[in-house]
């Protein structure tokens, strides 16, 4: 085990708020529990329930890092009891239960993952919260299957990114939401079959006259929630990862039993740590050998310093962003 140094540089949160809560501290150097391993970090990935925690929405777990940041990349330099991979050198990328925005990093050993073939730590340290939850509600939980008819809400962003590229390797047919003719024209470099510009076009004619989704993935809800029943097909899925508008909407649930719908959604932190190990295993298994062969990636709209996290968060929440914002620390 590597001699680690008592303190490092981390972004805390200092009171919830704006991005300018977010401010450079001094902390000590976590240790590994067992089972978990102990990173240095190189770049975290910012996402966001990051800006959620920041505003007070979204508490960690207990026993978490109050520190933001739920992904990162870098070297492993100590192992807790009873880690058999990855070893003290190997360079990984992880989902955390907090605390990327920091020099080093705790997190459980099988919530790490190797850093693809030819990729670069920056690029790596995308990989992890979108995968993740990408994984788990569209395959998962959501059962997409090849040639079904799959919208995405907000395709530009790092979810929706690489939802697109996911759906498509496993041949279902994609159609995204995004805001603007520049992100639309991204999504369709990426692999969609139609995007549909939400302030020009009604996603709900458009699905209407595809057939229906067959699958619908949304983080936007609010009065997206009963226009996403009127647009899928029957025996559609709608799984729902976020909230955008708010949780709340009026929903006629006869439309719902007419087309034997079914309505679930998730989420990634609170779940428990063997629940995501399970993700992570099938993720090397089935998606990693995508990424190793270099037919899907992440896609990056940026990169800050760490003590610029604030900067960073303001980015994020403008929406200007098309794919991942990280954070570069070591």
């Amino acid at each position: 085990m590597s001699v680690l140094p008592e303190t490092m540089r981390a972004v805390e949160i200092s009171a919830p708020g704006g991005p300018e809560v977010l401010i450079p501290v001094t902390r000590p150097v976590p240790a590994p529990g067992p089972g978990q391993v102990v990173i240095r970090v190189a770049y975290a990935g910012v996402n966001r329930p990051d800006a959620l925690q920041r505003a007070g929405s979204y508490a960690p777990p207990p026993g978490a890092s109050d520190l933001p940041g739920l992904e990162a990349a870098g070297e492993v330099v100590a192992v807790g009891e009873g880690v058999g991979w990855p070893s003290v050198g190997t360079q990984v990328c992880a989902l955390l239960p907090g605390g990327g925005y920091a020099e080093y990093v705790a997190t459980p050993a099988a919530h790490c993952l190797p850093v693809p073939a030819g990729m670069g730590l920056n690029e790596a340290a995308c990989l992890p919260e979108t995968f993740f939850t990408v994984w788990s509600n569209v395959f998962m939980r959501g059962g997409l299957k090849a040639g079904e008819r799959f919208l995405v809400h907000g395709g530009s962003s790092g979810i929706g990114t690489t939802a697109i590229q996911l759906a498509r390797a496993f041949g279902a047919r994609v159609f995204v939401t995004a805001g603007s003719e520049e992100k639309c024209a991204a999504c369709l470099e990426l692999g969609a079959e139609r995007a549909i510009n939400y302030r020009e076009e009604d996603f709900v004619e458009v699905m209407g006259k595809a057939g229906g989704a067959d699958l619908i993935l949304d983080m936007v809800g609010g009065e997206y929630i009963p226009r996403n029943v009127k647009a899928m097909a029957e025996d559609g899925r709608l799984v729902q990862i976020a909230f955008l508008q708010g949780p709340k909407a009026a929903l006629n649930f006869a439309l719902v039993m007419v087309k034997r719908l079914t309505i679930t959604g998730s989420t990634l932190r609170p779940q428990s740590d063997l629940a995501k190990a399970r993700i992570a295993a099938e993720l090397r298994a089935q998606v990693w050998p995508l990424l190793d062969a270099g037919r899907i990636g992440p896609v990056m709209d940026s990169e800050y310093p760490l003590d610029a996290a604030a900067e960073a968060h303001a980015r994020m929440e403008s929406s200007g962003h098309i794919g991942k914002i990280v954070l570069k620390v070591g």
